[in-house]
């Protein structure tokens, strides 16, 4: 028998597979199928800043980071006018009393604010952590990037005086410096970090000449950015690392594992084949690790990192090369 226990921001998981914040673990119901299916940990449906004060009816579809997170407009059209903080609350309080697994908050935001003080009623209601999902997209050109990075560091800095749950960093990959960005937030006192998160990208109807949101689930080919990255500096950071966006089989689980990843999240395989593709996803891996002679995940966890690969180049090269696409 092989063991699938793994260890991400210090809490205990019975295997590597998180159901990641969206509309799916909205509910009690949810997550409790969630469990039964054999997810190790949820982490609930974001939170988002607006909603924290108390503006978010009026004001989230104003407010230009609105558009660019894949939970907003599904957000704002079912949840605001009939969620409130207490809501939210109470679903934190409920699943952990339903539920087994590790429950994770999310908060989805953009500043340091007086929202901070929330954390503490998501820890006093009983969460097992608290994932921030922070995404400052670059696009004002009266600011320098430094300017832009602050505000994760600002915001990091005032939940951690706050609480004492764990605490991960849901981010992007925009910015310029990615691999010292990351370096230096895994040593700013979080316990994980989440790579990477998944927004809205505009699109047009050319027909009704109007900006709409374009691939709002992921696909499996989008693995390979988190891959990458995952594998360059899971060995170097001093937090635990989560992998999301373009998990979609237990092939890509055993990936991001190989790369250095402690676990990972998915949502958008499960809205497109349910639930019991979690225990499809663990049954691969178990079969994999069997065949492996693996016993335990921590015996290859990494073991194709950048740090123990044969082949650094593969890691660090950008450019199309043929020896490794096998494409002219």
């Amino acid at each position: 028998m092989v063991n699938l226990e793994t260890t991400y921001m210090g809490i205990k998981l019975k295997n590597p597979i998180i159901v990641g914040s969206s509309g799916l673990t909205n509910s009690v119901e949810n997550i409790m199928e969630i469990e039964k299916n054999g997810a190790a940990a949820v982490v609930l449906k974001s939170l988002f800043e607006e909603q924290i004060s108390h503006s978010a009816s009026s004001t989230l579809m104003q407010n230009e980071f609105g558009n660019y997170y894949p939970e907003a407009e599904d957000y704002v059209r079912h949840y605001t006018r009939e969620a409130d903080v207490e809501r939210y609350l109470e679903l934190v309080s409920k699943a952990k009393s339903s539920v087994g697994i590790p429950v994770l908050a999310s908060v989805n935001c953009v500043s340091d604010s007086e929202w901070i003080e929330f954390a503490k009623k998501i820890e006093t209601a009983g969460a097992d952590g608290l994932e921030l999902n922070v995404f400052v997209l670059p696009s004002d050109l009266r600011k320098k990037g430094s300017e832009n990075e602050s505000v994760y560091f600002d915001i990091v800095k005032s939940i951690k005086k706050t609480v004492k749950m764990p605490v991960a960093l849901k981010i992007s990959y925009y910015f310029s410096a990615l691999a010292s960005m990351i370096n230096s937030l895994s040593w700013s006192g979080i316990d994980g970090l989440v790579m990477f998160n998944r927004f809205y990208s505009p699109d047009f109807d050319i027909e009704s000449m109007e900006v709409k949101p374009s691939y709002i689930f992921s696909n499996p080919s989008d693995l390979s950015l988190s891959l990458r990255w995952v594998a360059m500096l899971s060995d170097h950071i001093k937090c635990d690392i989560a992998a999301s966006t373009g998990v979609h089989d237990g092939r890509a689980l055993i990936k991001q594992l190989l790369a250095g990843a402690k676990a990972v999240q998915i949502a958008s395989v499960l809205y497109k084949k349910g639930f019991k593709e979690i225990g499809s996803m663990l049954e691969t891996l178990e079969n994999w690790m069997e065949r492996k002679n693996f016993t335990k995940i921590e015996q290859f966890n990494g073991k194709l990192s950048l740090k123990n690969s044969e082949n650094p180049a593969a890691y660090e090269r950008v450019q199309f090369m043929k020896h490794f696409s096998g494409i002219e």
